[in-house]
């Protein structure tokens, strides 16, 4: 069992889905939000991640915190991924709800299942080939849920993660969190009609995030091996790579510490 402790440090947003259900509240404008908070940028992100997702090696995908499939679609939109089999969860009901819709054209493809990424006892061990997880570590507890992927991923599976990160240059980084300070309560509470839980937890999780290269150490000390990320928009987020230890390493994807490609 997690002490409280343990459970505020490894959950950058100190945020329990059992007592905010703020997921179900915002569900039908959680993309506007994504739109509101990045200024779209976050399209580039998932269409980035996407291609990643989809150029591994992998027949069986699970895909963690999936929200409203914006990521899926886009990974099934990929060539190549025709005739593989994508699972995709979430704990929220409401958000699966808008998924289901979304992907309905994928269903041959596409299982949708709520699964709550700290813990799925219903997968079983060692039975998927790649795991991915976007923009949710910030909202749970990122080493139960690191955890978990490593359970169930096969021998030198893939993990695929895209999360908010650090920009390496300090100035500028202040000047980040000074901005997301100021604009973040002001359009987070005009896209809400007031719903304060929208920005808080995410503002508090940015914040409160590892930099990738403290990620990167806690994915290999978790047991993660070939370990890699690559900085998007200058560093706002990074994909971090890595593949369950149990099968020859290959070289990884993209190169640990590298700087932002300009997204």
């Amino acid at each position: 069992m997690t002490d409280a402790k343990s459970y505020v440090t490894d959950n950058a947003a100190e945020f329990k889905w059992q007592a905010d259900d703020i997921f179900g509240r915002i569900a039908t404008r959680y993309d506007r939000l994504c739109d509101v908070f990045s200024f779209g940028i976050h399209r580039l992100w998932k269409r980035k991640v996407a291609q990643q997702i989809a150029s591994e090696s992998w027949n069986i995908l699970l895909d963690g915190a999936t929200g409203t499939g914006d990521i899926i679609l886009r990974v099934v939109s990929q060539p190549g991924v025709e005739g593989r089999t994508i699972l995709a969860s979430d704990l929220s009901p409401k958000m699966l709800s808008i998924a289901e819709k979304r992907l309905s054209k994928y269903s041959a493809t596409v299982t949708l299942k709520l699964l709550d990424a700290e813990s799925m006892p219903s997968v079983a061990t060692h039975s998927v080939d790649a795991y991915s997880i976007s923009l949710g570590l910030k909202i749970c507890n990122r080493r139960l849920a690191l955890q978990e992927a490593l359970r169930v991923l096969k021998p030198g599976g893939r993990l695929i993660i895209l999360e908010a990160s650090n920009i390496p240059w300090s100035a500028l980084q202040r000047m980040y969190l000074l901005y997301m300070s100021i604009c973040m309560p002001v359009l987070g509470w005009l896209a809400t009609g007031g719903d304060a839980s929208a920005y808080k937890y995410l503002l508090k999780g940015i914040r409160e995030f590892p930099s990738a290269e403290d990620l990167a150490d806690e994915m290999a000390g978790i047991g993660f091996e070939d370990v890699a990320f690559e900085r998007l928009s200058f560093g706002i987020v990074a994909i971090h790579t890595a593949r369950s230890p149990g099968l020859q390493s290959k070289p990884p994807h993209a190169i640990n510490g590298m700087p932002a490609d300009g997204l």
